[in-house]
């Protein structure tokens, strides 16, 4: 990073001045002006004044006048010197230090500061304001200038990224695809009662284990990022991933007779791909925090994070297919389905916006992918309706096309890329950086 400029010819002592009506950033030019127009005040009036004097009277007071302010001056030559306007209050970065004083306080190093005062809409074409090229060297600066009790910073909090914390949520993140192999295994191998019950076993295990994993590591959210609501339309979209195909085929075709086939093979290489969801997202993480240490202004670090984000969003989506693929040979269903490529991409979008403390727009989109399919389920029955035939065209030509698995291909597809072009302009700024998620 670059060197802090003007740090030293600044005394800290007065970092946090209790006078906020002489912090103005144009006070310096303001007091110049006030000064200047005071002198020249004062020597037109004196002017004016030796003007209106007539000549005898002027001559005959002259020594008397002389003698006067000769007298003045050796008695009281100081306190009649008007004192000088404070020109130390007139210091744009100490009113922007006020502003953000408890930001400044409680930073660690000078990137979070720069990545506050980012969150806050200042850029770096608004920092030359105070005198600084871009936000991170007028945050270095601020972060110099805190008032403390000697002039070491303080010591950064100790890692949490032990190797026996790496290690566990490593495993944690392979609990959800473990446990719904075991379900998917205990599904081929039982029938009837016993079928059902695995069924209902296996989807309750694997939900929890995937509670668990969420709750460690790199796809660990604050608090206040996620809502119950999100976590529905999680619940809404999986359980259509594994169901809903089937009952759309058996709906179209005037069913549901009976029970309708499990879409198992998506389902588990999506629980499977949690492992390298929660690997991309620690990788994109620690680069991200790396390159925030080394950018000079806001605009490059968005540059060189963006190509980052992208390159790890394309290696999920290559292991979600690989896994796909391997899932459906082994469960004869060798097709990748597009579904759940999507539903994929819309999960893991989802969940680091909501790591990297955007969880709002997320939850949105969630629910829209879910209204969606929903939608389409509901079309197909209303149709039955007398006089509402009509309903049911869009799905039935969909399906033609494409097979009953473009219905959540294209809602969640279309939903992906909104969260794509939200989190490109999202995660690539330094406030989301601020401090590392929730991840050793």
């Amino acid at each position: 990073m670059r060197d802090v400029r003007d740090v030293g010819e600044r005394p800290r002592s007065d970092a946090w001045d209790t006078r906020p009506e002489e912090w103005d950033l144009g006070a310096e030019s303001v007091y110049a002006s006030a000064e200047e127009t005071e002198e020249t005040t004062e020597a037109r009036t004196g002017a004016v004044a030796a003007d209106r004097v007539p000549q005898p009277v002027a001559a005959e007071a002259a020594p008397h006048t002389a003698g006067a302010v000769r007298a003045a001056d050796a008695g009281s030559a100081e306190p009649a010197r008007k004192p000088p306007a404070r020109r130390g209050a007139a210091d744009p970065v100490k009113a922007l230090m006020h502003r953000h004083r408890e930001l400044c306080e409680r930073a660690v190093d000078p990137l979070e500061i720069a990545a506050g005062l980012e969150a806050h809409g200042l850029t770096d074409r608004a920092a030359a304001r105070y005198r600084h090229r871009d936000v991170f060297s007028l945050a270095e600066e601020m972060y110099a200038r805190v008032p403390r009790d000697d002039d070491r910073p303080p010591p950064r909090p100790a890692p949490t990224g032990g190797p026996r914390e790496h290690r566990a949520w490593a495993v944690l993140a392979l609990l959800p695809g473990a446990l719904c192999t075991a379900a998917v295994l205990g599904l081929r191998a039982t029938e009837g009662r016993a079928h059902l019950a695995v069924a209902v076993l296996g989807a309750l295990a694997a939900t929890l284990g995937l509670r668990v994993a969420l709750g460690r590591g790199p796809l660990r959210a604050p608090a206040h990022t996620t809502s119950a609501v999100a976590h529905v339309w999680t619940c809404w979209l999986l359980a259509y991933a594994l169901l809903g195909d089937g009952l759309l085929r058996a709906a179209l075709d005037g069913g549901p007779d009976g029970p309708w086939p499990l879409a198992t093979a998506p389902v588990l290489a999506l629980a499977l791909a949690c492992g390298p969801a929660a690997w991309c997202a620690r990788l994109f993480a620690v680069h991200a925090r790396r390159r925030l240490a080394t950018s000079r202004g806001l605009e490059e670090f968005a540059g060189s994070v963006t190509p980052l984000f992208l390159g790890v969003f394309a290696l999920f989506l290559a292991a979600l297919a690989a896994l796909l693929a391997l899932t459906g040979a082994l469960l004869g269903r060798p097709a990748v389905s597009m579904g759940a490529v999507a539903l994929g991409a819309l999960l893991l979008l989802a969940r680091l916006l909501a790591v990297h403390g955007a969880g709002r727009a997320p939850t949105v989109v969630l629910g829209t992918a879910a209204a969606a399919e929903a939608t389409a389920l509901a079309t197909v029955f209303a149709a039955r309706l007398p006089g509402c035939s009509a309903l049911v065209t869009p799905v039935v030509t969909l399906t033609d096309a494409w097979g009953a698995d473009a219905v959540p291909a294209l809602g969640c597809a279309l939903a992906a890329l909104t969260l794509l072009i939200h989190a490109i302009r999202t995660l690539t700024r330094a406030s989301a950086h601020a401090r590392p998620p929730g991840s050793p």
